[in-house]
């Protein structure tokens, strides 16, 4: 019973750090800005006719794969037609292939660089900023001249920018953060799909 009750508070405590970083996130407004223009500009990227890339390691990972299945498959309206959307890293043959013959930090890169063309919109998932597979997916997507959004934790003055679009939400904590990615991932969804309904 002492077990359950400190499992109790605990439970208590993430919910509270999350309503906490909720309010803090709702604060932003540099955020919330920079998540409506990253809704609307993939919405009307893909509405052009561009496809979105998705990526990000561990947690981020499924969260990629979570948010292209939103947009292939109805998120909110079954009646839209499927929406072009990859998560990159989930082809096992080239991702292990690319890891062993040239870096791990090339895997999505080297996919975008295969599969991606000018005008195309990356979503790139890290908590921290500093994975290098995904800063060099941001770099590739520059090269290629897409539209590149990042899904990160609290700025680091460190980093340069990498990205056209930075959604920093303002936490340290991996569990807060991705909890925080999955709320605007799913807004910057509901944006995409709302204004490519035909």
């Amino acid at each position: 019973m002492d077990r359950n009750r400190g499992f109790s508070q605990r439970l208590h405590d993430r919910l509270d750090a999350a309503l906490d970083l909720l309010g803090r996130v709702r604060a932003d407004e540099e955020l919330l800005a920079a998540t409506l223009e990253a809704a609307t500009r993939t919405a009307e990227s893909i509405a052009r006719g561009a496809t979105l890339f998705i990526c990000g390691n561990g947690g981020s990972a499924g969260e990629a794969t979570h948010l292209s299945g939103e947009l292939i498959g109805p998120f909110l309206d079954k009646g839209r037609r499927p929406l072009p959307a990859i998560a990159l890293g989930f082809d096992a043959s080239a991702t292990s292939a690319v890891a062993n013959d040239f870096s791990f930090d090339e895997i999505f890169a080297r996919q975008l660089a295969a599969l991606a063309r000018p005008g195309d919109v990356l979503w790139a998932l890290s908590t921290s900023g500093r994975s290098p597979n995904v800063r060099r997916a941001l770099e590739t997507a520059a090269d290629k001249g897409m539209l590149s959004v990042l899904l990160t934790g609290a700025r680091h003055e460190d980093l340069p920018p990498q990205a056209d679009i930075v959604l920093a939400v303002p936490s340290r904590e991996t569990p807060r953060i991705q909890e925080m990615h999955l709320i605007l991932g799913h807004f910057l969804c509901e944006i995409v799909e709302s204004l490519n309904r035909d």
